[in-house]
Order: structure tokens, then C-alpha cells, then sequence
């Protein structure tokens, strides 16, 4: 039993995987058929993927079995899970069936959805060799899992795929604007953030929208989340300090 608890933590990065590996089978399946319902589960499994990479940490760190095989592990179920299956998601279900007949938007969503996937790639190989040497409050760069729920959002919102060259132009420059912020040194707040009753009234207002945008609230949440964070750190550079800025290490 004492080896055996070791391999919990991975079991559920496992089970991470496996939602981001099924999510990207019902993508391709679905790419010539169009089916929103389907585009939908694709999406949901990916926050479901976000559900099981939250746990694995916080399973290691109640049973005492964090390992840097563990770390690896997640890193790489990382890139999985919310580079490859959100970019291939994005890819079936904004450019291919309209790419039939325009091969130049086909090209532009795959390498729009590249784009995305190298930057999620990048940005997670930047806080593997960064941690312990940036300030934990904030993130450099929207996370990965956040960028995937991002793009992934847009097609909660709107299961059915695009029909005009206006809304696939659209998708690809979300891709690309995410993708940016990624590998951005943009500052994002992070869930280790000093813990106020401000923040429990923003956490049950976002409950409250939740109930009543459903599925949209997403797509509200993300474009909030993002402006804002673009409003402080600008506010930063001018020379705002009403937040206080991240701690900045000389190592």
C-alpha cells in the first residue's frame, strides 16, 4: 500500500489525459460532420481535463507522494491536454468544413491553431524552468489551462461551426491573440492571491452569472479576465500602485 499510493497522483493525470485524448478523437470524427452537440462534449471534456489536472496536485500533496516523475508527467499531460486538443477542436470545428472550399482559410487555421499549440508548448516549458524565480501571485503569461478554456469556451457558447468567412477569420485571430498572451510577459493573477472577502463576494457574483448566462457566462468571464488584467498592467507601467505590482527577482 505505501508504493501503491505513489501512483495515485498519476493515475488521475492519466485520467486527464484521457479526457484530452477523447476530446480529440470526438473532434476529428466530428470535422466533416458538424454535429454542435459533439463540438460541445469535445469542449466539456477539455474542463473536465482542467478538473483532474487541479487534483493530481492536490492528491500528491495530501498523501505526501510529490515526485519530479509526477511534475514531468503533468507537464507533458499539459501539453495534451490543453495545447493539442483545444488547438485540433478550434481547427475541426472552424476551418474545415468551410476549408472544403476555400483551401487558403483551411491553411490559415491550421497554422492559426499551431500557432496556438507551439505557444502553449513554450509557455509551459518557460514556468518549468522559472519556478521559485518569479513572484507566485501572479503568472507570466495567461496560463495554459486558461487559454484552452478560453478558446474552448467560444464553442460552449456557440456549438454550431461557423458558416461565414467573417467567423472563421474571427476564430483564427483568437488563436492567435491567445496564443500571444501565452508567451506574453503580461502578468496574470493568480489563485495565490492573498484571500479577501472582496474576493469571496467576485467568486459568488460569478456563481450568480453562471446560473444565469450558463453557458455563455464563459465567454464573458474570459474577455473580462483579460481586459482587466491589460488594464493593470498598464496601470503598472503609469505608475499605479493601487495593487501592488509582482516582486521582481534579480536571480
Amino acid at each position: 500500500m505505501q508504493r501503491a499510493k505513489f501512483a495515485l497522483p498519476s493515475f488521475v493525470t492519466l485520467l486527464s489525459i484521457a479526457c484530452g485524448f477523447g476530446s480529440i478523437v470526438i473532434s476529428v470524427d466530428n470535422a466533416f460532420i458538424g454535429n454542435a452537440h459533439d463540438y460541445r462534449l469535445a469542449a466539456v471534456l477539455l474542463v473536465l481535463a482542467g478538473v483532474f489536472d487541479a487534483l493530481d496536485g492536490m492528491v500528491a500533496r495530501a498523501t505526501g507522494t510529490s515526485s519530479d516523475f509526477g511534475m514531468q508527467l503533468d507537464s507533458i499531460a499539459d501539453v495534451m491536454n490543453f495545447g493539442c486538443a483545444p488547438g485540433l477542436l478550434l481547427y475541426c470545428y472552424g476551418f474545415v468544413q468551410l476549408g472544403a472550399h476555400q483551401p487558403t482559410l483551411l491553411r490559415l487555421g491550421g497554422m492559426a491553431s499551431f500557432f496556438f499549440v507551439a505557444c502553449g508548448a513554450l509557455r509551459l516549458a518557460r514556468f518549468n524552468v522559472n519556478v521559485g524565480r518569479t513572484d507566485p501571485r501572479y503568472f507570466v503569461g495567461i496560463p495554459i489551462t486558461a487559454g484552452a478554456a478560453c478558446v474552448a469556451s467560444v464553442v460552449v457558447a456557440w456549438p454550431d461551426p461557423p458558416t461565414s468567412l467573417l467567423q472563421a477569420a474571427l476564430l483564427a485571430l483568437l488563436l492567435f491573440a491567445v496564443g500571444g498572451l501565452m508567451v506574453s510577459t503580461i502578468r496574470f493573477p493568480s489563485t495565490k492571491q492573498k484571500k479577501s472577502k472582496a474576493a469571496l463576494v467576485l467568486v459568488l457574483v460569478n456563481l450568480a452569472l453562471l446560473a444565469w448566462l450558463q453557458s455563455v457566462f464563459f465567454v464573458l468571464f474570459f474577455a473580462v479576465y483579460i481586459g482587466a488584467t491589460l488594464a493593470l498592467n498598464l496601470g503598472w507601467k503609469l505608475g499605479w500602485r493601487g495593487i501592488a505590482p509582482p516582486a521582481v527577482y534579480t536571480d
